[in-house]
C-alpha cells in the first residue's frame, strides 16, 4: 500500500482538487481529510507545570510489600 501526502487549501466553493497523484487510472484509494488547525490551547495540558513539590519524609525507607513492582 502506497501512502501519498499533500497539503492543499479548500477552495471558495468548499472543494478540493488533486491533480498528479501517484496512482494508476482506475486504482481504488481511501481519501482521509484533517484539518491541520489545531483547537485552542489554554495552558491545561500540563496542569502541574510551575508548582511547588514538596517531599514528606524523602529519605524514609519503603516497606518491602509497598513496592507496586515486587508484586
Amino acid at each position: 500500500m502506497l501512502d501519498y501526502r499533500v497539503e492543499t487549501r479548500v477552495s471558495s466553493d468548499k472543494s478540493l482538487t488533486l491533480r498528479d497523484l501517484p496512482f494508476a487510472v482506475g486504482d481504488q484509494v481511501e481519501v482521509i481529510v484533517r484539518s491541520q488547525e489545531h483547537p485552542e490551547r489554554n495552558g491545561k495540558r500540563y496542569p502541574l507545570r510551575g508548582k511547588p513539590v514538596r517531599y514528606t519524609e524523602p529519605f524514609r525507607g519503603v516497606a518491602e510489600e509497598d513496592w507496586e513492582a515486587l508484586q
